[in-house]
């Protein structure tokens, strides 16, 4: 049943969302921005309820008829002001209802959103009450009808047992403290709300507190013309000789005051605190989705090459946000086709969406709209940054081979200059694309520090059979042209921090370690350097000489070699087996250092969780990992942890 509900919901929101598109455009759908229109029609009751309570008089024989003075006297601003308060907390209470109608809906409420939920549950609770107590604050025959039902109904509770009513039996009962009262609640529930608003919106990652100008102004312009063309106005002042039997229904507020006399204050109790138990207790109900086994998968994002940890449920978009990961977004709502990217492999749930933004041709080719997909294993994927890191813009750029240097049977150094002569904006540890005639992409790390790119240095690996790096070795030549983008990546040498450096390079690997550590020297970084080079043989440390220099010419540097397949022709008297464990062995407590991890997947995973074992944290790990295997395996929860920061 509940899943017939949520189908029919996600059917009406999905049809309606395409009308709404159809006439405002996707990027201006008022659909997509529930939460934020909310927070902006809350700002505007704060700021027309300063205004008004400058003027109120918060006297029992004053409220009344200073309401009228803002209403009457100064009703081209005053009246304006209440009207647009009226109206405003009325829309609040429309849209919230239907941001969490959406959510529960779209199934946006189990598991990790569980807290969301039910903070959002209690938000809606609080601006009910802060709006049935603006209606007591005129002291009309309005307030006069909600002050007694809401004393008849609240003396129901054993806590009251009938004696708030006491105090509206007579005129003469009611006094300038109710009022005093009554202003300071309506003062401190939206301080409270306020409050909780932040709480809620910080569990969602990169969420937007305000909808584009356009909606903005719209709606308020929409608002102003509503005051103006049916102002709110109050009724007969108050009289508690007389009773109140004929009000104008209010549907946003005062929905279930008429069923206290229809039914019993008992009974709205129960259908009001039944209602809210039910929605307190949704994300724990059936029937609830399983992953299996494990409580997530893994995401290997490019072009940032990290592995990032998804819960279940939560979409690929969340959990890149959360992680700090800048993919581009817009309506998060599958109708705008901003965070469209490729899965490379695994399996994802599409998710709903809009048919025009994503194109069946489209999904057949690996296309996924990241704000709706979820993963149903691990995967790999890759989406267009906007920008790099630090605000640098992704480029596409035209060179030429400047020069090439044969470093070891299978690593080849080429030297690219840019176009014009331009230098192009880095970070040490960022990448290029190579793009080849097809449209094709392969990545390369800069080996060139960044004062020094006049000439782009790359280090290019001869993989058996593949495309680019044979053509490198067999075919390219100095004076070819070569297209690129870039810069790409988040993976940089940080430096806020003072802990000392761990370098670990794998193979290749060691091309932006060399970029980092020349622009470490550059700077003139004073913190103590560590890099432990690890290959196969002797042969694979193509360029050994150079950080023996480094370490002979730097205090704060040291060079650790390690072969983990050292020949007999090597003659080798160093370090041997897997370079995480020389690393280790030498720190057996790594809690006051950073890391930087860089060569293959393979080696990354089998590092990271030893290094958490023995004390690194995840907030000073730090990796570029070359390549992905088919299916990433899950590992511990210490690796999860690690992967979100790698």
């Amino acid at each position: 049943m509940l899943t017939l509900i949520h189908r029919s919901g996600r059917w009406l929101f999905h049809r309606a969302e395409g009308v709404f598109n159809f006439a405002f455009g996707d990027r201006l759908n008022p659909l997509y921005y529930l939460g934020p229109i909310s927070y902006f029609l809350f700002w505007i009751v704060v700021a027309s309820g300063l205004y008004l309570y400058v003027f109120f008089s918060t006297g029992v024989n004053q409220a009344y008829d200073s309401v009228e003075y803002l209403t009457v006297q100064q009703w081209y601003l005053g009246g304006v002001m209440r009207s647009l308060h009226r109206y405003a907390s009325d829309g609040m209470v429309f849209f919230m209802l239907l941001h969490l109608g959406r959510h529960f809906f779209f199934d946006q409420y189990r598991s990790f959103r569980w807290f969301s939920w039910i903070t959002g549950i209690v938000l809606l609770w609080l601006v009910y009450a802060a709006g049935i107590n603006g209606y007591m604050l005129p002291w009309d025959r309005l307030a006069q009808f909600v002050v007694v039902a809401t004393a008849e109904w609240f003396d129901w509770l054993p806590i009251f047992n009938g004696t708030l009513i006491r105090n509206f039996i007579f005129q003469e009962s009611v006094n300038d403290r109710l009022f005093s009262l009554l202003s300071f609640i309506h003062i401190g529930i939206p301080l409270g709300t306020l409050f909780l608003l932040w709480v809620h919106t910080q569990r969602v990652p990169q969420a937007r507190t305000n909808p584009p100008w356009p909606i903005a102004v719209t709606l308020l312009a929409a608002l102003v013309v509503l005051s103006l063309v049916k102002p709110a106005v109050s009724l007969e002042r108050a009289d508690l000789s007389a009773a109140v039997t004929t009000i104008p229904f209010d549907w946003f507020y005062l929905t279930v005051y008429p069923l206290i006399y229809e039914w019993s204050p008992g009974a709205v109790w129960a259908l009001t605190g039944g209602l809210t138990a039910l929605l307190v207790l949704l994300p724990w109900l059936p029937p609830k989705r399983r992953l299996g086994p494990q409580e997530g998968f893994h995401i290997m994002v490019h072009p940032d090459n990290r592995i990032i940890p998804v819960r279940e449920g939560e979409s690929v978009l969340d959990a890149a946000l959360k992680e700090g990961i800048p993919m581009p977004f817009e309506c998060r709502n599958g109708g705008c086709g901003v965070c469209k990217g490729t899965v490379l492999s695994g399996r994802v749930d599409p998710g709903l969406y809009q048919s025009n933004v994503l194109t069946e041709e489209e999904r057949q080719a690996g296309k996924a709209l990241f704000c709706v997909c979820t993963p149903l294993s691990d995967i790999e994927i890759e989406y267009e940054p906007k920008e790099a890191p630090g605000g640098i813009p992704v480029k596409t750029y035209t060179a030429r081979v400047e020069r090439m240097r044969k470093l070891s049977p299978d690593v080849m150094q080429v030297f690219l200059k840019p176009g014009g002569g331009e230098k192009i904006r880095f970070y040490p540890g960022q990448y290029i694309n190579i793009i080849l005639p097809d449209g094709e992409k392969r990545a390369f790390s800069f080996a060139t520090a960044p004062h020094l790119a006049d000439l782009i240095e790359l280090h290019v690996r001869l993989i058996p059979g593949g495309r680019f790096t044979t053509h490198v070795f067999n075919e390219m030549k100095e004076g070819d042209p070569v297209r690129f983008e870039g810069p790409l990546g988040a993976f940089f040498l940080r430096e806020d921090s003072r802990k000392p450096i761990i370098f670990v390079a794998g193979a290749t690997g060691f091309a932006p370690v060399k970029a980092m550590v020349e622009h470490a020297f550059h700077t003139g970084l004073k913190r103590q350097m560590l890099l432990y080079w690890g290959v196969r043989s002797l042969k694979d440390l193509y360029l050994a000489d150079l950080p023996h220099q480094w370490e002979r010419e730097h205090a704060n540097f040291k060079f650790v070699p390690v072969l983990s397949e050292a020949r007999p022709e090597d003659h080798w008297q160093g370090r041997t087996g897997l370079v995480h464990e020389a690393i280790i062995e030498d720190f057996p407590d790594l809690a006051e250092h950073q890391i930087y991890a860089c060569g293959s997947v393979a080696m990354v995973e089998a590092a990271h969780p030893a290094f958490v074992s023995h004390g690194l944290s995840a907030d000073d790990c730090f990796s570029d990992a070359f390549k992905l295997a088919p299916q990433i395996q899950a590992r511990a929860t210490e690796m999860v942890k690690l992967g979100g920061r790698l």
